[in-house]
């Protein structure tokens, strides 16, 4: 799966930054990059997107120093600037790509509010489909991050193909500080987009796939609109250590076990009922997508097919695809889990409680500082008009 990804305000940055490390680590180059910002600190900050593919806007409105968490000037920004992002997404190609991929946090300005604007442009103009990976803040944050991403995420789901929903509030990691807990959110959704950008991928000289999930059967499972998670699950394949008298050791992990058919099949129902992206509810997902990659000799097609029967009675729809991506660059099988057009999500229902509340709130504020204001001046003036 090709993806021409975009970086969109810090967050968004600091992912698509983690994701090129991670496609150079694996030697793939079929990335194609652009990060924007209205902050040039941020931008200066990444360490593997090249500078040519780094894009400052808003210089004559916030003088690079971004717009704080007012997602409508984001918006208003990147609308004025749109022609520039246009070009420069011009000038890299999109014949070869397969989708957009837009990557922003939700609860902030730069992102929150340009993303929506460059989707509803990118799907007016080009083919291929627009998807959207959008990070929810958590609930601690406060109710002002919650009405940016209520606003966003209405608007954002007007014009994409999909959107990738995750929750912020939902990945907690104990003993670690919040600057630390998001560097491992961070991980844990390329981790994601890594497996997930196999699809379709030429295999490595020599390798058969079991069952083949190519491009366009992610395009299918994402096609329609609405909010997708995706589950993700490992199992460690390191099966020899050398004794201490130097002989060759069998670790019991995954290839003692006769049936490789259950493992695959316990590994995918992992993935589908861990830790999503967002928490919901799987009977309420349209469609479902599994995809397992590792090592070939772990790979099986019947647990393949035991974990597809099993998300077909478990989703609302009927369409489930499967397939894996054999691979030696790794020293664990990774099951993907995509649920696709969920509808039961509860983080949504409060986040849209929370952005009711915070709107109020503010309105009220703004109502009786004017009325503040105004009875500092004698009754006797009169206004203009």
């Amino acid at each position: 799966m090709r993806f021409f990804a975009i970086g969109f305000g810090q967050a968004g940055g600091k992912i698509l930054d983690l994701f090129v490390e991670n496609e150079k680590l694996r030697g793939v180059q079929t990335l194609k990059t652009l990060a924007v910002n209205t902050a040039r600190t941020d931008l200066m900050g990444l360490k593997h997107i090249p500078m040519k593919d780094r894009i400052l806007i808003g210089q004559t409105t916030v003088k690079g120093h971004g717009v704080g968490t007012d997602n409508k000037l984001g918006a208003k920004i990147t609308q004025d600037e749109i022609e520039t992002i246009l070009n420069a997404i011009d000038e890299r190609g999109t014949h070869e790509i397969d989708a957009f991929l837009l990557i922003a946090g939700l609860g902030g300005g730069t992102g929150s509010g340009g993303m929506p604007v460059l989707a509803k442009y990118l799907a007016e103009i080009y083919p291929e489909p627009v998807y959207a990976v959008g990070v929810l803040p958590a609930p601690e944050e406060g109710k002002l991050y919650s009405l940016n991403s209520a606003r966003s995420m209405i608007t954002l789901l007007k014009y994409v193909d999909n959107l990738i929903l995750v929750d912020n509030g939902a990945w907690k990691f104990e003993g670690l500080s919040l600057r630390e807990s998001f560097a491992k959110i961070n991980e844990e959704i390329v981790r994601r987009l890594a497996v997930l950008s196999r699809a379709g991928e030429p295999i490595e000289e020599g390798m058969v796939a079991e069952m083949v999930v190519d491009s366009s059967e992610v395009i299918n499972t994402l096609k329609g609109g609405g909010i997708s998670s995706i589950g993700y699950a490992t199992l460690s394949i390191e099966n020899e250590k050398k004794s201490f008298f130097g002989f060759l050791k069998k670790k019991p992990e995954f290839i003692e076990e006769d049936d490789k058919a259950t493992k695959i099949a316990t590994l995918v129902r992992k993935a589908a009922l861990g830790r999503l992206t967002i928490p919901c509810n799987i009977k309420s997902a349209e469609r479902a997508l599994v995809l397992v990659a590792g090592p070939p000799e772990y790979l099986d097609r019947k647990g393949l097919e035991k974990a597809k029967l099993w998300l077909e009675e478990q989703i609302a729809g009927m369409e489930v695809r499967a397939g894996d991506y054999p691979t030696r660059r790794t020293k664990h099988i990774a099951a993907l889990v995509v649920l696709a057009n969920v509808t039961d999500i509860p983080r949504v229902k409060e986040l849209q409680r929370l952005a009711a509340e915070a709107k109020d709130e503010v309105e009220i504020a703004e109502k009786e500082r004017i009325e503040k204001t105004i009875t500092l001046f004698d009754e006797d003036i009169e206004p203009l008009f």
